[in-house]
């Protein structure tokens, strides 16, 4: 079993820069990790994903070159640093491990965390 919480969510400008994290605990060794995210009346969608030895990443094309997805292996945390956030970013963001055969889709994903919300004002 795993378990996941993500923190760091929160009311940012456009423009600004948001860190949010996600704290795993359990059986997290060799599992990749993920960052979707859901706005209202969406499905949720991918944005980032990263392997355990943090030797392959994989990104949306909305989040490539303004997202970088990282972890600790150590800590046990995933990170998502977001910059030159948009309007269309607000979303509840949600942290994910496993071992997907696509790392892009939901579904291969065995655990998921609560979700934190991003708010980007105009």
């Amino acid at each position: 079993q795993v378990q996941l919480a993500e923190s760091g969510g929160g009311l940012v400008q456009a423009g600004g820069s948001l860190r949010v994290s996600c704290a795993a605990s359990g059986r997290t060794f060799r599992t990749s990790m993920g960052w979707f995210r859901q706005a209202p009346g969406k499905e949720r969608e991918f944005v980032a994903s990263i392997t355990w030895s943090s030797d392959y990443t994989v990104y949306s094309d909305s989040a490539k070159g303004r997202f970088t997805i990282s972890r600790d292996n150590v800590q046990n945390t995933l990170y998502l640093q977001m910059n030159n956030l948009k309007p269309e970013d607000t979303a509840v963001y949600y942290c994910a491990a496993g071992s997907p055969r696509n790392m892009r889709r939901p579904s291969d994903y065995d655990y998921w965390g609560q979700g934190t919300q991003v708010t980007v004002s105009p």
